[in-house]
């Protein structure tokens, strides 16, 4: 999960364990993985699954994909490796930053720019960010108890950055009490244009929130591009496509 303390020196830990380096806090909550030998693969589950946009949209080679939230830089990774756009991530923690330069193999390359700041205050003022095709929302505090961004402006600011077609993917906790409060607040923006992944085992649930014109998706052409997806990124995507079933107006 991508940090987003509430104090500046909250300072990460790393760990190692059967070939995963770790990043948390001084909590039993993970807040990022790495496969020392592979570092690319996505390690933890709902990772993976904020990939899931990739079932409905190919971004455009000069079209920014942009991140909220760092964590162990497991999106970064992923996305610097397989997609050519350029990258914008967003994270408050500079402790979190620096680890993941020293630690977590975080690219450094102009492709990838990090802003040090609050995701919030950066979603709301267009100098920050250029247009973007997608948008990767996981902010959760140390105790990573439920997203610390979740306002009905923070949705708003998220829409504003986004093209058409665009698509939000978002990290919820489908057991948390925020979970019923954040997709109110992101159907009051995005409508009903709004796809439930499945949840992991942790409790995660990714929600993709879609901009633009109305997708229709044939189930057929929804698990050939899941096969590409599986075949080429070793993503689970024939799983999420079956979840989904048939996709219409959204």
């Amino acid at each position: 999960m991508g940090s987003q303390s509430s104090e500046f020196d909250d300072n990460p830990v790393v760990s190692e364990q059967q070939g995963v380096r770790y990043l948390h806090f001084d909590s039993p909550w993970i807040q990022g993985a790495m496969d020392i030998k592979h570092p690319d693969r996505l390690v933890l589950s709902y990772t993976a699954q904020m990939m899931g946009w990739l079932l409905f949209l190919q971004p455009d080679d000069d079209q920014p994909v942009g991140q909220l939230g760092l964590g162990a830089a497991s999106i970064t990774r992923f996305c610097y490796k397989h997609l050519p756009n350029p990258l914008m991530v967003v994270e408050r923690n500079r402790s979190v930053i620096r680890v993941c330069e020293q630690y977590f193999r975080m690219p450094r390359h102009n492709r990838l720019t990090v802003f040090e700041g609050d995701a919030g205050n950066w979603v709301g003022n267009p100098d920050n960010w250029q247009t973007l095709s997608v948008l990767m929302v996981d902010l959760y505090d140390t105790e990573a108890l439920g997203p610390v961004c979740d306002s009905l402006e923070f949705y708003r600011g998220c829409f504003d950055c986004l093209v058409e077609p665009g698509i939000l993917s978002v990290n919820l906790f489908g057991k948390h009490e925020s979970f019923d409060h954040n997709l109110e607040n992101l159907r009051a923006v995005f409508g009903n244009r709004l796809i439930r992944l499945p949840p992991v085992d942790e409790g995660n649930q990714i929600v993709l929130a879609f901009k633009g014109p109305d997708l229709s998706v044939s189930r057929s052409d929804l698990m050939q591009r899941a096969d590409f997806l599986e075949q080429a990124y070793g993503l689970p995507a024939k799983r999420w496509a079956r979840s989904i079933g048939a996709v219409q107006s959204l």
